[in-house]
């Protein structure tokens, strides 16, 4: 390939959890690895922007003015063809969908590259197969995108780029206090209740904290702030900032705390890409197929015999896959992360 065609542009159609576009810069940092004069731009939806902007790879956010699952091929159509002056030289599509696949076609970008999914012969035109054994963790089937799809690449731990400046004007604006200990609780989990740790397990691990003189921020949206005030509740230390922030704003956040404790979640992947100790707990899901990819990380998963089952909700009825994962098994988990840090 010429010097010319290597500097190129690149469009990545991201996905759409936030997880997902986390584990994305792992693809990005492959690509610029290979390609290091072709510009990336990633398309995701408007939610994902933010973060796609912490990614020093990316040349580009651009938004896919369409919610999740939506189809309106006009829209897609007219997106397409607005792109088609970029003259991108390759596409990797991340989603499987077929839908996900005609902006790049529509674009008339040459080679497209991904995995089959929902038989997209002709959208895709450079089709890779993912190997369970090979491939078994979603960020092992992105990245492998940027060689030749069979291959297990290296793979580089996302880290998402802090604004210091934002720090301040949270630390004001909140009134917090960023100094001492601080653990991050990220009780939302976006899929679905079989992936949450019980609220008054959060709660009790809040109340050992902050008896050992550890501040607690609870993290998430504007869905987690009764979970916030379920897990402060009588604890007045505790500080629940859900539906306070925005999702950027939980990547400076992060990164000012010592630690965190999270469900299998989009802010999980967040708390592993500022690099902090973080222990991640897994109900329905399992870290053999979505792990924090951060070397600071502890996942607990009890491997049940009905897990996993990557249901939204139990289907037995009993969330035994968390609800075993005891207080005191994080708490401890916790500490071992803590230690770490002060070794």
């Amino acid at each position: 390939m010429s010097n010319e065609e290597n500097a190129q542009a690149r469009l990545i159609v991201g996905p759409s959890w936030v997880g997902d576009m986390v584990m994305t810069q792992s693809l990005l940092m492959a690509l610029k690895e290979n390609h290091p004069e072709s510009p990336l731009d990633v398309l995701g939806p408007g939610w994902s922007l933010p973060v796609i902007r912490r990614m020093p790879q990316v040349r580009r956010a651009l938004e896919m003015p369409l919610g999740h699952g939506e189809f309106r091929w006009r829209d897609r159509y007219r997106l397409g063809k607005q792109l088609r002056k970029e003259r991108y030289g390759q596409a990797y599509v991340l989603p499987r969908s077929f839908k996900s696949a005609l902006v790049p076609f529509h674009a008339n970008i040459p080679i497209r590259t991904g995995y089959l999914g929902e038989l997209r012969y002709g959208l895709i035109n450079d089709i890779r197969t993912a190997g369970r054994a090979a491939l078994q963790t979603t960020v092992q089937r992105f990245v492998a995108l940027a060689g030749d799809g069979e291959r297990v690449m290296q793979i580089q731990q996302p880290a998402l780029a802090v604004d210091n400046g934002n720090q301040e004007r949270l630390i004001a604006e909140l009134e917090l206090d960023p100094y001492g200990k601080i653990v991050a609780l990220l009780p939302g989990a976006e899929y679905g209740p079989a992936k949450c740790w019980p609220l008054d397990y959060y709660h009790r691990l809040a109340h050992e904290l902050i008896s050992q003189d550890i501040a607690v921020w609870v993290l998430g949206s504007q869905k987690d702030h009764a979970a916030g005030e379920v897990i402060a509740a009588g604890l007045g230390a505790v500080r629940n900032l859900c539906g306070r922030t925005e999702l950027e704003d939980a990547i400076d956040l992060l990164s000012l705390s010592s630690a965190a404790v999270s469900n299998d979640s989009g802010l999980m992947h967040i708390a592993a890409a500022v690099g902090i100790p973080l222990v991640a707990i897994y109900g329905s899901s399992s870290p053999a197929y979505t792990p924090p990819l951060s070397e600071k990380a502890q996942s607990i998963y009890l491997d049940l015999e009905c897990s996993p089952c990557f249901e939204r909700e139990c289907p037995l009825g009993h969330l035994n896959c968390l609800k075993k994962i005891g207080p005191n098994q994080v708490l401890g988990a916790l500490h071992t992360a803590l230690a770490r840090i002060n070794a």
